[in-house]
């Protein structure tokens, strides 16, 4: 059997997780990867405790590791708030890993829900995939915050590096207790965000959307929205009437409301808090938030793949107690499948890429023949087909089913 897997020739960055994704994480690679596949692995313990134990330093090395090897595939995990500090006895509420690995790598997160045919949209206008871009760099999730105890003045303060006179201007004055928060961004940072997403729109042939709130964020908003008419003049426009799509940009409410009259099948570019909401609104409406694909694309010339949904602290609590579970680990299995075919491209293995367009049709197979998760269940066309299987169940129906697709049988009997 070993002789016969293939060889993944350059190491894949590997970042477990936190609680019930952590435990599919393990089911993943032990039932669908490793029967095929000879891997070199570059891991990365996220769990939050261990985070805790190495303040923070092991996400940090994570980060640098899909730097130099080009491909990363990350598990769900925890970001720290009050209850979860208490209930880990963790040092400190750590940052969202994510947040500290985007940072690192700047880049573009693309979300696309995955369609099966007997899962329709609850959005029945809905007939392709919207993607979500999302900007994967600065706003709230690098932020500066501050609780304020007293009555003052809080001002905004820039000082110019080879020095000379500040900047400033005032934010608000405080009567009493109150909050702050200051955030960022940079043009560099948003010139990439635009070009990913138009080079993203023309490779998939589909309009793009862009949408900020730029009437009243006069400068912040409004610098986004610039960058990206300059670049799309530019350098994109020529190229997208050729295609015969559009650039289209609209403030986000007006996107929001237009989205859900239309038929998809288009890119919805997003700020980064507005891009994190909007993926989960989109994911859940098209049937679940196991249903999507998330990558981010990086200007360093890097690639890190996720599942886009949270750790299933409910289902985690049920396992610990020995409760069978019913965890989709669809969104799991496709982080694995992006990241093993963008290794194949970029390593020129074929072999690899063939391998995870495999995995991918045997997962989608096995729900579009009626064998699938609770979440899956109650929102899929009624069939007697039809059944709910546990977790691990799941990943069984599925390695089956790629067995038999390896092995040169007919997958669908």
């Amino acid at each position: 059997m070993k002789r016969d897997r293939i060889k993944v020739k350059t190491p894949i960055v590997e970042m477990d997780g936190d609680e019930m994704t952590r435990v599919m994480w393990a089911l993943v690679k032990e039932k669908l990867l490793q029967p095929h596949l000879d891997m070199a692995l570059e891991s990365y313990d996220l769990h939050v405790k261990h985070r805790d134990d190495t303040d923070d330093r092991v996400t940090v090395e994570a980060a640098q590791a899909i730097l130099k090897y080009g491909v990363g595939v990350k598990c769900a995990t925890i970001t720290p708030n009050q209850d979860r500090v208490a209930e880990y006895n963790l040092k400190q509420m750590w940052k969202s890993p994510n947040g500290t690995i985007r940072s690192m790598l700047d880049g573009t997160v693309f979300r696309k829900p995955i369609f099966v045919k007997n899962i329709r949209p609850f959005v029945t206008t809905w007939k392709r995939p919207i993607v979500i871009g999302r900007h994967a760099y600065g706003d709230v999730y690098d932020n500066s915050e501050m609780a304020i105890a007293c009555a003052g003045t809080a001002v905004l303060m820039f000082t110019p590096a080879p020095g000379g006179a500040a900047a400033w201007q005032k934010i608000a004055d405080f009567k009493g207790p109150g909050i702050l928060q200051g955030i960022h961004n940079t043009d560099e940072s948003i010139l990439n965000f635009a070009r990913a997403c138009f080079a993203c729109a023309l490779d998939e042939k589909i309009d793009l959307w862009f949408s900020t709130k730029d009437t009243v964020s006069k400068i912040y908003d409004a610098r986004f929205r610039d960058i990206f008419r300059q670049e799309y003049e530019a350098n994109w426009k020529a190229e997208f009437e050729a295609a015969r799509i559009e650039y289209f940009f609209t403030l986000i409410d007006d996107a929001a409301a237009r989205v859900i009259r239309s038929e998809g099948g288009f890119l919805w570019a997003l700020k980064n808090y507005d891009g994190d909401v909007m993926s989960d609104l989109v994911a859940a409406a098209s049937g679940s938030l196991a249903m999507m694909t998330s990558v981010l694309i990086s200007p360093k010339g890097c690639f890190e793949y996720e599942a886009a949904h949270g750790t299933v602290q409910r289902h985690y609590y049920k396992h610990l107690k020995g409760e069978e579970t019913s965890t989709n680990s669809m969104a799991l299995i496709f982080a694995w499948t992006g990241g093993l075919r963008k290794r194949g491209e970029m390593d020129g293995t074929p072999d690899l890429i063939r391998f995870a367009d495999r995995l991918e049709r045997a997962a989608l197979a096995t729900v579009e023949a009626g064998v699938m998760t609770g979440d899956l269940l109650t929102v899929a066309r009624k069939s007697a087909k039809n059944r709910k299987v546990s977790t691990e169940g799941f990943i069984d129906a599925i390695a089956e089913r790629l067995q038999r697709s390896l092995s040169g049988k007919r997958a669908g009997s």
